[in-house]
């Protein structure tokens, strides 16, 4: 059966919790951040340490991180009533050595996917396009407001401290799941 719709979905701070990086980095960096601290999404920033070292620490700890991050709240129950109605493209910037654990993760949680695309550094752009995506839900403030410009497609943005810059008609700001839930049956009958 085909499903009528196709919905692009990011994986972290969309459906994991925004703040699931946060003990990780804390531990390591001897810090003691909370979510309302981080108001950038550049964490080297935040830090304020170079950028070379955030990423040689990150590479060697994504695995970890990716493992066992926190579901937000109702996004397995609200994921699972889409999937009879819309295929779910999980697309994300994670690299594909964290295919294996992803997938893990997904299956653990118990929330259903019809496609994992991971793009690392590739632009979300080609694979909402190539996908043909009809609603993309994200927590970068640049990818959504990019998202919907290019495809002239509704991006949900779940809102999180480092992505409140201004963001134009078609970006719609949701504070959770339940939040998106309800735009996405107002929109799309679902």
């Amino acid at each position: 059966m085909e499903k009528k719709y196709s919905f692009g979905i990011d994986i972290d701070g969309t459906v994991t919790t925004p703040e699931f990086l946060l003990p990780h980095i804390n531990k390591a960096f001897n810090r003691n951040l909370l979510l309302d601290d981080v108001t950038q999404y550049d964490l080297t920033k935040v830090l304020n340490i170079d950028a070379q070292t955030f990423y040689d620490w990150y590479r060697k700890e994504e695995l970890n991180m990716y493992s066992n991050p926190p579901v937000q709240l109702e996004a397995q129950r609200i994921l699972s009533k889409w999937h009879n109605d819309v295929m779910l493209n999980f697309i994300t910037a994670r690299e594909e050595n964290s295919r294996e654990v992803t997938d893990l993760w997904f299956k653990t949680n118990l929330l259903p996917y019809d496609l994992l695309e991971i793009v690392g550094n590739t632009d979300k752009v080609i694979a909402a396009k190539k996908h043909g995506v009809h609603l993309f839900m994200e927590d970068k403030h640049d990818n959504a407001v990019r998202i919907h410009e290019e495809l002239k497609i509704p991006v949900l943005l779940f809102d999180a401290p480092y992505n409140r810059d201004t963001i134009p008609d078609g970006v719609i700001r949701v504070q959770n799941w339940t939040e998106a839930e309800n735009w996405v049956k107002k929109e799309f009958g679902i």
